[in-house]
């Protein structure tokens, strides 16, 4: 009888595997580990596969062939891949430490592409070029400022960007042959951090530009790249405050698109001819925000994609009769990051579901038919096994309608009322929608814990109105949303609401520590991650380039009135309102939320006799980018809620 020998892929596999969980087992150097209990041999095998979740995303068209360029993870970071038909093998192209944060092939030639990369979270990146001849990288930029949104001329001679080199924080234009980087040179100065680059004109001597103040309030320009003069092209002064965005030139370098709110509680598709800045808005029967949008290479046709409830739904519209047209019939998902081929008709995007991860699709607008690019490992489990999301409507302590998206643990297998976490997004202008769960299906699928997912009041897509009603004073307001949502976990016959955690992220850390101080005696346990414990120590050490644009928002840590509130209802000075268990997620080299505000949140918590998990990585910042960091993480988190919600 012949022996039975595994196959070399398989052997690979299990080894693979295996190294990844004794890399587990030990702390690494990069960690800062404190209260946290050594993993459970078998927490390790149960999560394995849960830890294996890929996604694609759409980078850029080949300007020439029919090929793709994704970003997605095969080791520890997202590096650069190119794809040359749907369903292709994926060939890697970049190999850094440093996960890659954008890309784009050089238009009309792409014989090389300029990505964007930063160096352990600090978000200072730097732009670099790729040849695709030799695999060959040049860095473009100075190596030290804050350099992003690179965007290409029509004629793939010159791209443009902000950079803080001048001052450290204020975003300045800047204009660079990628081919040359002796080309570079300044062309805009400009006050603040808020700046970026918007399109170019067809024949290359005009830049779009925006200024970004807040999310209720922007603005456009006209900007000559040979002069560096700058035209306001929208209104400004008002007594209505206004926000555009994603501007785009006509064909003819005529007129500009854009997306505002001018007018409106949502944001609309609006034409503007540049003589005479007449308006004319595209989309007045949408009651939902045009998220964004795109212009074929002949203009004849503009692809857009709007916020229905969270779920983005793509529309085409004939730019010379101003009306719809049948748009192909895609999967049931959230459409995102569009992008047209050179050929006129190839509409590429990334789609993504509570069954799938975040993928590559296109769209031949003319025949309709919808090729899938990539399919993302899921860890060998059955997407079609995870839980769809239900829409939760409520009404707020002051009457004020809010929803969120709820998933529910089967009740086959988890009958009886189910603990939840309360996931809070970040931004605060951020938007829970009904995506991939990924990693978090294993809470759904192993411990049976149920996951709300809240949008409370100023959360985006609901309006501008919705938007400003936690700005400033009206801070807590959004806190007692959560509250409300409590109330409701009570009512609801298959949730147990004594057994309820709060979690979030960024802002929605910030919301993770109020909850626990008004919630405390209705809530189990709270993790933060990368969260403020205090707006005016978090608006005196964040970066100087993002300072004035948070103030917008939280307000103003220099005016007694607001410093007062602020201190009066920071997290940090109401820590003994805390008594339950606390876990605090930091990355040291975070630009928007300094380490010293975990810091001194995990410290006071000890000092309150609270017990507080603290977890750091000296290589991250704003979040986890790295694999084995957010394994880690993940881990700890499980064993976090195991001791504390679970049981």
């Amino acid at each position: 009888m012949k022996s039975i020998r595994p196959a070399r892929a398989a052997v690979s596999m299990a080894v693979t595997f295996a190294s990844a969980l004794l890399s587990l087992a030990q702390t690494p150097d990069n960690l800062v580990v404190e209260g946290v209990p050594a993993f459970p041999p078998q927490l390790k095998v149960d999560v394995g596969r849960y830890l294996e979740f890929r996604a694609a995303s759409l980078q850029s068209w080949h300007p020439v062939k029919r090929e793709l360029l994704i970003s997605t993870r095969f080791a520890d970071t997202a590096q650069l891949h190119l794809v040359k038909l749907p369903g292709g093998a994926r060939r890697q192209l970049t190999f850094g430490a440093e996960p890659v944060a954008g890309a784009s092939f050089r238009p009309k030639t792409g014989e090389f592409l300029v990505f964007v990369q930063d160096a352990g979270g600090g978000e200072f990146y730097q732009l670099h070029r790729y040849d695709l001849s030799d695999g060959k990288t040049t860095l473009l930029t100075d190596g030290k400022s804050r350099n992003s949104g690179p965007r290409w001329s029509k004629s793939g001679r010159w791209f443009a960007y902000t950079s803080t080199r001048r001052t450290g924080k204020d975003s300045d234009i800047h204009v660079i042959n990628p081919a040359d980087p002796s080309s570079n040179r300044l062309v805009c100065e400009v006050n603040g951090g808020g700046w970026a680059v918007s399109d170019w004109s067809p024949d290359d001597s005009k830049l779009l530009v925006g200024e970004y103040l807040s999310i209720n309030e922007s603005y456009l320009y006209l900007a000559d790249v040979k002069t560096g003069g700058k035209e306001l092209l929208t209104p400004k002064g008002g007594a209505e405050k206004m926000a555009y965005s994603d501007a785009r030139f006509a064909k003819d370098g005529q007129a500009v698109y854009f997306t505002t709110d001018k007018g409106a509680e949502f944001h609309r598709l609006v034409r503007m001819e540049l003589p005479t800045k007449t308006e004319t808005i595209l989309t007045p029967h949408i009651n939902w925000d045009v998220d964004s949008f795109e212009i074929s290479p002949d203009g004849s046709l503009l692809a857009f994609v709007t916020n229905e409830d969270g779920i983005g739904v793509l529309h085409l519209l004939n730019t010379r009769s101003g009306k719809e047209i049948p748009a192909p019939k895609l999967p049931l998902g959230t459409v995102s990051n569009l992008e047209w081929h050179e050929n006129g008709r190839d509409l590429a995007f990334n789609l993504t579901s509570a069954k799938s991860p975040n993928d590559v699709y296109s769209a031949d607008v003319k025949t309709g038919k919808v090729e899938r690019w990539t399919e993302s490992e899921t860890g060998g489990l059955n997407p079609e096994n995870f839980v769809e999301p239900e829409l939760v409507k409520i009404k707020s302590f002051d009457g004020l309608g809010i929803s969120g998206f709820l998933h529910r643990p089967d009740a086959r297998k988890f009958p009886g009322k189910r603990p939840v976490i309360i996931n809070i997004h970040g931004g605060p202008e951020g938007q829970a929608r009904p995506t991939f769960q990924a990693r978090n299906n294993y809470y759904l699928s192993e411990l049976g814990v149920a996951i709300l997912y809240p949008n409370v009041r100023g959360s985006a897509g609901y309006g501008k109105t919705f938007l400003t009603l936690d700005n400033g004073f009206k801070r807590e307001d959004s806190v007692k949303d959560i509250g409300a949502f409590i109330d409701w976990i009570q009512r609801d016959a298959g949730l147990e609401s004594t057994r309820v955690a709060v979690m979030g992220g960024s802002y929605g850390g910030y919301m993770t520590l109020a909850s626990m101080t008004h919630f405390n005696d209705r809530l189990r346990c709270g993790v933060d991650v990368v969260g403020i414990s205090n707006f005016v120590t978090f608006l005196e050490r964040t970066e100087a380039y993002r300072r004035d644009l948070r103030r917008v928002e939280y307000g103003d840590e220099r005016v007694t009135e607001m410093r007062e509130f602020m201190q009066r209802t920071a997290p940090l000075n109401n820590v003994k309102k805390i008594s339950k268990p606390m876990f605090v997620v930091q990355g040291k080299n975070d630009p928007r939320v300094p380490v010293t505000e975990a810091e001194q949140m995990v410290k006071a918590l000890r000092d309150n006799g609270g017990a507080a998990w603290y977890l750091m990585a000296k290589d991250e910042g704003h979040g986890f980018a790295k694999k084995k960091n957010a394994d880690f993480q993940f881990l700890a988190t499980i064993l976090f809620f195991q001791e504390n919600l679970v049981k």
